[in-house]
């Protein structure tokens, strides 16, 4: 999902671990890369890297902490928000006059593990329903004038998002032949019943089509997994049923709409998101 402002200031803090089955279970992986955008990378999750800050790369994020459960020995990760699929295989213009260069880039003949989030960026899907959905609340507090807004266009382009998906997989293939590959898709936002319009502002009839077009792409994403015949898929919108943006006591995966640049963006994963998602990948990879 795409980030137009990132944490300039480099905070301090723990990287939260998953526990407690890591060290003594999980296969030691020579090479890991991660790829993807930024729910791969966790912009404004501390600590941000700088390498370029614009890509808003937490050394919290769910690969950094997959990379050390995993006791990887050597650990790239050149996720980037704003990153769709394009980028894959072209640098990436990001704030403060940084660019981060093609992500296939770090790919190597003996990289043995990669990880890859992305798709929602591409035709901006992700982008035009938090930018949209919120503002139009008002009109129609009850009902569903986001999706009356869109009609079928965002299913139309998400349809369109999987063979972009599968020639990245026949990159990345080409690149680390010898590679584990494993497409992660995207977490919960909202909750499957229920509304919480003080922390996610979309009107109560979006809330169900805002994960039916969540579903749409993580289907997509696993089509194009089954397509390429190789790679796998990670799902994580079922595990993270009840750790979407409403939930309560702590257990919420997602940021709603506060961005807080301490914390979380807005509409993106938590520390707390990242290491769920990190305990999902796991459990795929064993």
């Amino acid at each position: 999902m795409r980030i137009t402002r990132l944490l300039i200031a480099v905070v301090s803090a723990a990287i939260l671990l998953p526990a407690p089955a890591t060290a003594a279970s999980a296969a030691t992986i020579g090479s890991y890369v991660a790829l993807g955008d930024s729910y791969t990378s966790g912009p404004f999750i501390p600590v941000q890297r700088v390498d370029p800050l614009g890509c808003g790369r937490s050394t919290a994020n769910y690969p950094s902490v997959l990379a050390a459960a995993l006791h990887a020995g050597r650990f790239t990760d050149v996720s980037c928000a704003g990153a769709d699929t394009t980028n894959m295989t072209r640098p990436q213009g990001v704030p403060f006059n940084g660019t981060n260069p093609p992500q296939l880039g770090a790919l190597r003949i003996d990289t043995d593990l990669v990880t890859l989030g992305i798709g929602g960026n591409d035709y901006d899907v992700f982008g035009s329903l938090i930018s949209t959905c919120p503002g139009l609340r008002a009109s129609d507090p009850t009902g569903n004038p986001c999706e009356e807004h869109f009609g079928g266009s965002v299913t139309s382009a998400i349809d369109n998002i999987g063979p972009r998906v599968e020639a990245v997989l026949a990159a990345i293939h080409e690149r680390a032949p010898r590679a584990r590959v494993l497409v992660v898709g995207y977490p919960r936002i909202a909750p499957e019943k229920g509304y919480c319009p003080d922390v996610l502002p979309f009107a109560d009839g979006d809330y169900a089509w805002l994960n039916s077009v969540e579903e749409a792409l993580n289907r997509t994403l696993a089509d194009a997994v089954d397509g390429d015949g190789k790679a796998e898929f990670v799902d994580t919108f079922g595990p993270s049923r009840g750790h979407d943006a409403c939930a309560r006591g702590g257990s919420a995966w997602i940021n709603g709409k506060d961005q807080n640049v301490f914390v979380a963006a807005a509409y993106h994963p938590l520390k707390t998101g990242m290491a769920g998602i990190a305990a999902v990948v796991l459990k795929s990879l064993r």
